[in-house]
């Protein structure tokens, strides 16, 4: 795996600071992206959480992710959570550190009492101490929230900056990329009321050191009230692989007003697939994505593809960047009727987007949302084997158009037929008979899709 060296400066550590009118829960920012370009230490926002015990667990929630592995989990992670303002709601993400979990907390406006939200993206320190300080909120305590430094104290502040220098995975960024092109593709599944989503979530297998992860995936179905278990997909089902992977939401339960499941639609004996799990709570949401194994992370997916080999993605990402403007929800309509592109290539260039970390997906809201990460859009592509073995094939004129079928592909004297099926290319190597499309096309169907641009009938089913 390659690692970015990255390193965090703080003015001084998060911390939840004690004055004689409450308490003040101060989060440090870390080089961030404004509507006004870089900032050293962004302020996002300065006023009172009107719900200050559940946004304090929603946020060790986010932490807990960002601190946790579940492949191998005897090597712990320490990436600090993102935070995104979109005006209306601040959102903190983080991913697991080995990339099988994503998560997210959305405050929303009515969770929030004080400034306006600013705009931009930055990193918030997120410290053992601060996590202790946070366990210790009560129900009736007063917190104040600063995120980002405040201005005043930035002007008069001496002492050292504190610094944490972490590795930063590239495979982190490609999991943002990938999230939001699967969740895409979510429905909503199931929606249980708060009691009957505590006692669901309560009675699945816990954690277990000595056991480590588990193998293999469970399925929810719905029935009745509740969901009940299955070790077989069936029609309706959702995916929960590694169980497990859930005990982040143990922290919110007791503040819990319902539970909505998200996932693909599945048939009878399905592979394993991703789904996510949606907490609502007072003013806020908690989602938490679980990639389809505990040992799959979502960066080796490969759902973002498909709009990397297609030949004008990088032009239409480049006149859709222009249009963001940090709204809270992306319209794919608005951005078509505005750029003149038709809505298959607004979506393809927000997913080449996503691979900057610029795009995500909020499967509440079935919409996408714009954040802003440090990274050059290329990065991604760079950084993807299959992708630069596709360009190497079409380099060497490996790729041939002929006959009734799109192409063949040859590779070492060994020939595989690509064709076209039920709206998507298929191909007849190896990884297609493994994987059948579920972690996106092979180096030959991508090679194909360089070489010649795809015709409607070759195009991907649109999201549900």
């Amino acid at each position: 795996m390659s690692h970015t060296a990255y390193t965090y400066a703080y003015l001084r550590p998060s911390a939840v600071h004690s004055t004689a009118t409450g308490d003040t829960l101060s989060l440090q920012t870390s080089g961030g992206t404004t509507p006004a370009g870089r900032a050293g230490r962004p302020r996002f926002f300065a006023g009172f959480l009107t719900n200050p015990q559940v946004a304090a667990a929603g946020l060790l929630s986010v932490a807990d992710t960002a601190a946790a592995r579940y492949h191998r989990p005897q090597n712990r992670a320490s990436l600090d959570p993102v935070v995104t303002g979109n005006g209306d709601r601040l959102r903190f993400e983080s991913f697991s550190g080995c990339c099988g979990v994503y998560a997210r907390l959305d405050l929303l406006d009515e969770a929030l009492d004080g400034d306006d939200v600013r705009h931009g993206t930055t990193n918030v320190d997120v410290n053992a101490p601060l996590a202790d300080a946070l366990g210790r909120v009560g129900p009736g305590d007063p917190l104040y929230l600063e995120v980002g430094p405040d201005e005043l104290a930035v002007t008069t502040f001496d002492g050292p900056v504190v610094e944490k220098k972490v590795p930063l995975p590239d495979r982190w960024l490609r999991g943002f990329a990938e999230t939001q092109v699967i969740a895409s593709g979510f429905d909503l599944r199931a929606e249980l009321a708060a009691a009957d989503a505590v006692r669901f979530l309560r009675s699945l297998p816990r954690p277990n050191a000595a056991r480590g992860a588990s193998r293999g995936a469970l399925w929810a179905v719905p029935s009745g009230r509740t969901l009940r278990t299955t070790a077989r997909a069936v029609p309706g089902a959702v995916c929960l692989a590694g169980p497990e992977r859930l005990a982040p939401l143990t922290r919110v339960l007791r503040h819990a007003t319902g539970l909505r499941i998200h996932g693909p639609r599945v048939a009878a004996g399905s592979a394993p697939v991703a789904s996510a799990w949606e907490v609502l709570l007072p003013g806020m949401r908690l989602t938490l994505t679980l990639s389809p194994d505990t040992a799959r992370g979502f960066s080796g997916e490969g759902g973002v593809l498909d709009a990397l080999a297609a030949e004008d993605s990088t032009d239409d990402a480049d006149l859709v960047s222009v249009l963001l403007a940090w709204e809270p929800t992306v319209d794919v309509g608005d951005l078509a009727a505005q750029s003149g592109l038709t809505p298959e290539r607004v979506r393809a260039a927000l997913t080449r987007l996503g691979t900057a970390g610029r795009i995500g997906y909020d499967v509440s809201e079935s919409a996408y949302f714009h954040r802003e990460l440090p990274y050059e859009t290329g990065r991604a592509e760079r950084h993807n084997p299959r992708l630069r073995a596709a360009r190497t094939l079409v380099e060497a004129g490996s790729v041939r158009f002929d006959g009734d079928e799109p192409a063949t592909v040859t590779v070492d004297g060994r020939v595989h037929r690509v064709r076209s099926a039920e709206g998507r290319l298929t191909c007849t190597c190896q990884w297609w008979a493994e994987y059948r499309g579920g972690r996106g096309p092979c180096k030959h169907v991508l090679a194909v899709r360089i070489a010649r641009p795809l015709t409607p009938a070759d195009h991907p089913p649109e999201p549900r």
